[in-house]
């Protein structure tokens, strides 16, 4: 799958604590053309915990070689696209490893359908009851 067939991709950056990502979506522009653009960023801890998630979507398009390296953007297809897009959102502004750690590891093994139906009900408004929400349901917090 090249970028612009993909409906997500995953930017890998390097900041000075380590590694960290930033996660896009494809949308529509004011002059109706796809775009990439951006969802959030998944802070070095929050990366660090979420490392087979992420590696587990990028192995998933045929031909890569599941490696995240700072630099180009990573294609994500809509199932794993979804999941790592829902991770963002549930990791932003959390510290706990342990807790990020479960939540990435529930997400891994979420349906990816059921993810794509929780990360538009996140982008509809109600983005703080629907992450509060998902948070509960992945382990994120207590």
């Amino acid at each position: 799958m090249r970028i612009r067939q993909a409906s997500f991709a995953l930017r890998v950056v390097r900041r000075r604590d380590g590694d960290a990502g930033i996660v896009y979506r494809r949308t529509l522009d004011e002059k109706m053309q796809e775009r990439l653009a951006r969802i959030t960023s998944i802070s070095t801890l929050a990366f660090s915990a979420a490392t087979p998630l992420l590696k587990a979507a990028v192995r998933a398009i045929p031909g890569s070689r599941g490696r995240l390296e700072p630099g180009p953007f990573y294609p994500l297809d809509p199932d794993w696209g979804a999941r790592v897009a829902c991770y963002a959102l549930v990791a932003s502004g959390l510290r706990i490893a342990s807790r990020l750690s479960c939540a990435a590891e529930n997400l891994r093994h979420a349906d990816g359908t059921e993810a794509a139906w929780w990360f538009g009900l996140m982008n509809n408004g109600v983005r703080k009851r629907a992450v509060r929400a998902l948070r509960i349901l992945v382990e994120a917090v207590r």
